[in-house]
C-alpha cells in the first residue's frame, strides 16, 4: 500500500506536466514497482497464512493467534482456528487467550521503572519491602534480593510450591508466607529453580513500594500508555470482553474443552490475559528499549540487566547443533536470555490450563514473534524458530517434526508413568481402616487444612482452601485411594493417597501420589489431627 500511495501522491503533484517525458517515465517506474511489489507482499502474507495453518493441523490444535513484527511494522496478525472446539466462532488477531509466564516480564519492567524512579534497587533485601518474607534458612532470608527473585535462584526447586496456591483461596502475601516450609533443592544462588512464588513475592514488593496491587500498576505503566486495550489481568474481568478462547486439554487424541481457572493469587507469575495484537504492541515496546512514542518508561541500561543472564544453564550438542551455534543459555530478570545463530534472543513461555503461549525476540535484528495456543502443546517456541529462519533467510529445519516428536516422547512419558502404578495395582486387598476411623482433620503446615469426610457410603477429600480440588477417595489397594476429581484436571489425572498409621494402627498421616511435571501433591506432609 505504500507504493500505491506513492503513486498517486505523485500524479497530484504532477497533474500539469503530463507531457514531461521524465515525468512520464518516473510514473511508469513507480507504477511498475506498485505492481510487481504488492503481489509479493500479498504473496508473502499467504505462504505464512499457509504454514501456520499447517502447523494448526498437524498438532491438532483448536485454535491460536500468530504475531509478527519487524522493524516495527506488524508483518503479520492473524488467527487460525477456532475459539473453541466443535463450534464455529473463528479465532483472530483480538482473540482473547492466557500468556501466562510471559507476565514475569511485565512485573520485571514494572520493577525496572521502580529501579528508574530511585525507589528501589534490583539488589534491596526482599525484607526491606515484605519483613515477613522467610525461605528455608534465616540467612538466606537476609540475604535474597528483587534481583535473586526475577532469575529463579532461590535454591528453591523448579515449581516447588505451586501446589500452595495451585486453584487455592489464598492471597498471594499468604501463599508467600506458607513457602517458608519449602525445602532447598540446592545452594542459594548455586543453580536455577524456575519458582513461580518468587514472582508472587516480586508482585508484592511492588504493592509494598507503591500502594498499589501489581495488577493495578502494570495497567497504569504499560496496558494503558501501550493502548492495550484488550489486555485483562483476571477472568473475572471477562463480563467486559468477547472473542475469549477456550482452554483445551488434549487426551488421548482429542482437545477438550476445560474452564478458565482463576490464577489470580499467583497473577504476578502468571495472569495476563491477552492478544497477538496487544502482545505486538508490548513487543514493539521491548524493541524500543522501554521507549513509549516519546517516553522512556525504564532505562535502556535496566533493559540490559533484564536480558543478561543471571543464572547460566549447559548448552547441550545436541541445542548446540540446532540453533545455530548456540553458546550460551541463561535466565535473566523475567526472561530467558539465549542466541539463534549468532543473533541475541530473549523470550518466555508460558503455561496455563490449557493453554500455551511463547514470545520471542531478535533484538538486533528487530524482529519478534509471538504465538497464542488454547491448548498445551510446545508449538508456541518451535513454531516460533520456523518463522524466524523465513524471516532471516536461513536454510529451513524439520521444526514441525522436531515438535510432534516431543509431543510424542512426552505423551510416552506420561502413560509410562501412570503405567507402572497401574500395573502394581493389587486386586482383592481390602483397607486396614473403615471410613469412620480414617475422617477428620489433616493438617500441613505448608498447605494448611484437608478434610477427609464420609458422605453416604464415600469418602470425600477436601483440600480445604482448593475447593476445586475436591476429590471421591475409591478405594485401590490395602490403605490406598484413587483420587476420583470432581473437576477436570489440566495438569494431572491420575492419583492416590495412602492413609498412614502410626504404631498402634490409627491414621497418622496423608501421603500423595499425583504424578505430573507442575503440582506437587508429595509436598504435602499433612499429619492428623484429631
Amino acid at each position: 500500500m505504500k507504493q500505491f500511495h506513492c503513486v498517486f501522491r505523485f500524479l497530484r503533484k504532477n497533474n500539469n506536466q503530463t507531457k514531461d517525458m521524465n515525468n512520464k517515465i518516473k510514473f511508469v517506474f513507480l507504477l511498475s514497482a506498485f505492481i510487481i511489489s504488492t503481489p509479493f507482499v500479498q504473496a508473502q502474507d499467504h505462504d505464512l497464512n499457509k504454514l501456520i495453518e499447517s502447523w494448526r493441523n498437524a498438532y491438532d490444535l483448536p485454535g491460536l493467534s500468530v504475531g509478527i513484527i519487524k522493524d516495527g511494522a506488524i508483518v503479520l496478525s492473524e488467527g487460525y482456528g477456532v475459539l473453541e472446539e466443535g463450534k464455529k466462532e473463528k479465532a483472530d488477531n483480538h482473540t482473547l487467550y492466557s500468556i501466562a509466564s510471559n507476565t514475569k516480564a511485565f512485573i520485571s519492567a514494572s520493577l525496572a521503572i521502580l529501579v528508574k524512579e530511585g525507589k528501589i534497587k534490583w539488589d534491596d533485601p526482599v525484607k526491606k519491602y515484605l519483613p515477613y518474607f522467610e525461605l528455608y534458612d534465616p540467612c538466606v532470608s537476609e540475604m535474597i534480593t528483587i534481583r535473586d527473585l526475577l532469575c529463579h535462584r532461590s535454591g528453591l526447586g523448579t515449581f516447588s510450591g505451586d501446589v500452595v496456591w495451585y486453584r487455592s483461596e489464598y492471597s498471594a502475601e499468604d501463599v508467600v508466607k506458607r513457602i517458608t516450609h519449602l525445602e532447598p533443592q540446592f545452594e542459594f544462588r548455586s543453580g536455577y529453580g524456575y519458582n513461580n512464588n518468587m514472582f508472587l513475592a516480586a508482585g508484592e514488593v511492588i504493592k509494598s513500594v507503591t500502594g498499589k496491587s501489581w495488577d493495578v500498576y502494570v495497567k497504569e505503566k504499560f496496558l494503558i500508555p501501550l493502548a492495550m486495550d484488550r489486555t485483562l489481568t483476571s477472568i473475572n474481568e471477562f463480563s467486559t470482553s468477547s472473542n475469549i478462547a477456550s482452554p483445551h486439554k488434549p487426551q488421548d487424541g482429542v482437545s477438550t474443552p476445560i474452564d478458565w481457572v482463576a490464577w489470580d493469587n499467583m497473577g504476578a507469575a502468571g495472569g495476563i490475559i491477552s492478544s497477538v495484537d496487544d502482545m505486538l504492541k508490548w513487543i514493539n515496546f521491548q524493541l524500543n528499549h522501554g521507549v513509549n512514542r516519546k517516553d522512556t518508561l525504564f532505562n535502556n541500561a535496566d533493559q540490559k540487566i533484564m536480558w543478561t543472564p543471571h543464572v547460566s544453564f549447559t548448552v547441550s550438542d545436541g541445542a548446540r547443533n540446532s540453533y545455530g551455534n548456540r553458546n550460551f543459555s541463561g535466565y535473566g530478570l523475567g526472561w530467558s536470555v539465549t542466541e539463534y545463530n549468532g543473533q541475541l534472543m530473549v523470550s518466555h513461555t508460558g503455561a496455563y490450563d490449557g493453554m500455551y503461549s511463547a514470545v520471542m525476540l531478535l533484538p538486533t535484528k528487530n524482529i519478534g514473534v509471538v504465538v497464542l495456543t488454547n491448548s498445551m502443546t510446545s508449538i508456541g517456541s518451535l513454531l516460533g524458530y520456523e518463522l524466524f529462519d523465513k524471516l532471516l533467510n536461513l536454510p529451513q529445519q524439520n521444526w514441525l517434526e522436531k515438535g510432534l516428536q516431543y509431543e510424542k516422547s512426552s505423551a510416552a512419558e506420561k502413560t509410562l508413568r501412570i503405567k507402572e502404578r497401574t500395573d502394581v495395582h493389587k486386586t482383592g486387598t481390602t483397607p486396614t481402616m473403615n471410613h469412620s476411623v480414617i475422617k477428620g482433620l489433616y493438617q500441613c503446615p505448608m498447605y494448611g487444612d484437608i478434610k477427609v469426610m464420609e458422605e453416604g457410603n464415600k469418602l470425600i477429600i477436601d483440600f480445604v482452601a482448593a475447593p476445586g480440588l475436591k476429590a471421591t477417595l475409591t478405594h485401590w489397594h490395602y490403605d490406598t485411594y484413587k483420587l476420583d476429581w470432581h473437576e477436570d484436571q489440566a495438569w494431572f489425572d491420575f492419583g492416590t493417597v495412602q492413609i498412614l498409621k502410626d504404631n498402634n494402627g490409627s491414621p497418622s498421616g496423608l501421603l500423595f501420589d499425583v504424578p505430573n511435571d507442575d503440582i506437587f501433591f508429595n509436598e504435602i506432609e499433612a499429619v492428623r489431627q484429631n
